[in-house]
Formats: structure tokens, C-alpha cells, sequence
């Protein structure tokens, strides 16, 4: 079946938190989500440091006249939300998401850490023991609906207020098929972007890992590369 965006859910109701919303990609996710429309908390260790970064987004250029943007701390914003990213460094991944495991029962969680190091040679994927940094999550969250993408959405681009539209695709893997529609529509949200199902969890690892090729790429040609998967 194509892709087709008119079958997507409404997801504008929803209010999207995101965990690590103070960080490059975070912020970006949440500048982005706000300047559509959608209601946004940002999540950080510090209420303080969130709610700073929330006046900052809701600021800039392009939001609506009275944008819904606000900060708290992760296990607030986790409970206030509907949907939640996780956004946070690789390095703190692991004890973030078990730390809210109570507060994101219930919730879909939407993983988009990408597990790499990096040496003199560039960046390179890291090894997981449960698979990926999003199997991990699932793991830490049995009762969480848990599922990954925009593992490879440009941090720059979406900080970005002079673009308009982000021309790629986000993969999107799941245990849960009814996952896709909604995800899929909340990257809509986002013009340009499209939400593809890429498989189950297991699959998520080399989606993840990906992440490195893109880097190089962008440092080879000066770009902000993405993806976008053709005949759809």
C-alpha cells in the first residue's frame, strides 16, 4: 500500500513531551512540533533549565501567536504527556528511561537515541547489549508502548527557523502496527516529512547505526543529509 497522508490520524490534540528537550535534537524536535501547532513540554533533569529552554523556543520565529510551550522536570512532563520522545544523550539513556519507568506506563514513547561513539576515524555504531537503544527502552519500559523514530533528522535543520520544509523520511520501527499512523502523523506535522514503517524492534539497530554513515556524509559534502525511501 502507498504511503498516503491523507489516511493519517488527527494527532493535534495530543500534547508531545519530550525527555532531553534542552539538547540539540530535542529542542529542535520541540521548535518544530510548536511551530505546528502542537502543544509541547520539555523535559530536563532541571524545571529550571526547561522552562528556560521553553520561553526560548516559544520566542522564535514561525510559531503560532500563542504558542503552547512549557517546561518541567522529566518525571512531570512524562505524566502530563501523551506522547514522549526521548531525546537524551546515549550515555544517560539507560538510567533516564528506567528512572520513569511509573510515570511513561501507559504512554507511546518514541525513541530516537542513536547509540555511537567516536575516535579519530569518525563515528561508529557501539554495541547493546539488548540490541538498540530503543529495544533497550522497551526493555526498561514493559508497560509502555514503545517504538523509534527520527533517528536521523538534522538537529541544525530543525533548529533552523529560515526553513520551511524538511524534505525526508522517518523509519519507524514497532511491535505495534497501530504505532505507525500515529507517529507517521506526527512527523506530518512537519512539512516535508513523511513517517515510514521500517519493521519490527529488532530491526531498529542498523537504523540506529545508520546515524554514522549519515555523519560522514554531511562532513564530506558539507550537507545535512536524510533519507527518503523512493516508489512510496
Amino acid at each position: 500500500m502507498a504511503y498516503d497522508a491523507s489516511a493519517l490520524p488527527d494527532v493535534s490534540g495530543l500534547t508531545v513531551g519530550i525527555i532531553g528537550g534542552t539538547g540539540d535534537q530535542g529542542r529542535g524536535l520541540a521548535y518544530r512540533l510548536a511551530r505546528a501547532g502542537q502543544r509541547v513540554l520539555i523535559g530536563s533533569r532541571s524545571a529550571a533549565r526547561a522552562s528556560q529552554v521553553a520561553e526560548e523556543i516559544a520566542a522564535l520565529p514561525g510559531l503560532p501567536a500563542d504558542p503552547t510551550v512549557s517546561g518541567g522536570d522529566n518525571a512531570e512532563v512524562s505524566s502530563r504527556s501523551d506522547v514522549v520522545i526521548i531525546a537524551v544523550p546515549w550515555d544517560g539513556h539507560r538510567d533516564t528511561v528506567a528512572a520513569l519507568r511509573e510515570p511513561l506506563a501507559g504512554k507511546v514513547v518514541i525513541d530516537c537515541v542513536n547509540p555511537l561513539g567516536f575516535d579519530k576515524q569518525g563515528p561508529y555504531p557501539l554495541r547493546v547489549e539488548e540490541g538498540s537503544a530503543v529495544q533497550q527502552a522497551a526493555a526498561l519500559l514493559p508497560e509502555s508502548r514503545v517504538c523509534s523514530a527520527f533517528n536521523h533528522v538534522s538537529a541544525p535543520l530543525l533548529a533552523d527557523p529560515g526553513i520551511d520544509r524538511i524534505d525526508l523520511d522517518v523509519l519507524i520501527c514497532t511491535e505495534e502496527r497501530e504505532l505507525v499512523g500515529l507517529v507517521a502523523a506526527l512527523a506530518a506535522r512537519i512539512p516535508g516529512m513523511r513517517g515510514i514503517y521500517a519493521g519490527r524492534l529488532r530491526n531498529a539497530h542498523q537504523v540506529e547505526a545508520f546515524t554514522a554513515n549519515l555523519i560522514a556524509i554531511n562532513k564530506r559534502y558539507k550537507a545535512h543529509a536524510g533519507l527518503r525511501v523512493t516508489d512510496l
